[in-house]
């Protein structure tokens, strides 16, 4: 099980590096947009913390813990892949 997550975590970490070069590939952005994208790194980073963790928990209440903030992260993540998608599909 340990090795699943360990995959995972490098997956986000290589996901977490392509956005960063995409980030850095726009030449114009807004404050907003900025915002969003330090937000989004700031939850990456949290969910490779709370990844790693869960892979040394041996107690089930922090393991149910770090699930719950783990659950709690991946919503807003996709909350800003939802709102990242809505000006494309207006514009």
């Amino acid at each position: 099980m340990a090795r699943g997550w360990e995959s995972k975590a490098v997956e986000e970490q290589i996901g977490a590096a392509e956005a960063n070069k995409e980030a850095r590939g726009r030449r114009a952005l807004t404050a907003d947009q900025i915002a969003q994208v330090k937000h989004k790194e700031g939850l990456l980073l949290e969910r490779a913390r709370i990844v790693r963790e869960m892979e040394r928990a041996f107690k089930r209440r922090h393991l149910e813990l770090l699930e719950r903030g783990l659950a709690y992260i991946e919503g807003e993540l996709s909350k800003l892949e939802d709102q990242g998608e809505e000006p494309s599909a207006k514009g």
